[in-house]
């Protein structure tokens, strides 16, 4: 894919950068708003995958990204853009989807735009090409906090991450 239009997805993960909950645990306006892209209904429920779904679909938006897609209406956009409120649940997103997108295994280097999903049932988004395989992999998740769990009682947002490429399951990419 276009790596200007890859660009613009990074993009829209990293103007979050910085998002807290608020209210509580999983709990917030934003929060709300990132899970209301998913099939689940809004609730004080991990929100990694609902995210990226809002990631997804704020790029979706743009008129560029839908002609390259071939997306040419908005009943269109929504059936190919993912809604699994669940990290693993992207796995048959993309399958369903191999001619737009492909799977690849953890052996292989991340590139930007890449969605990541990890062993420990998370999922965000790759915002800098890998140089070497065994370097740490560049992300912006949701539902993280500074130490890099995944979903800790206090201070969870979006942030930018550093992480380990053997807690890599699978990535997925725009073809």
């Amino acid at each position: 894919m276009n790596k200007e239009l890859i660009q613009k997805f990074v993009d829209v993960a990293k103007s979050q950068i910085g998002v807290k909950e608020e209210g509580g645990n999983n709990k917030g306006a934003k929060i709300v708003e990132y899970q209301k892209t998913t099939w689940l209904k809004p609730d004080a429920w991990p929100w990694c995958s609902a995210f990226v779904c809002w990631c997804l679909k704020i790029w979706l938006n743009d008129n560029d990204v839908r002609t390259y897609l071939k997306l040419f209406d908005e009943n269109e956009v929504n059936k190919f853009r993912c809604q699994d409120a669940s990290a693993f649940g992207w796995e048959k997103w993309a399958r369903d989807r191999s001619s737009m997108l492909q799977i690849l295994t953890e052996v292989k280097k991340a590139q930007a735009g890449d969605i990541v999903v990890f062993d420990f049932s998370h999922v965000g988004i790759v915002i800098s090409d890998q140089e070497f395989i065994s370097d740490p992999i560049e992300t912006v998740e949701g539902n993280t906090n500074g130490k890099g769990e995944r979903d800790s009682v206090s201070g969870d947002g979006v942030w930018k991450k550093f992480r380990p490429s053997s807690l890599v399951k699978f990535y997925i990419r725009f073809r």
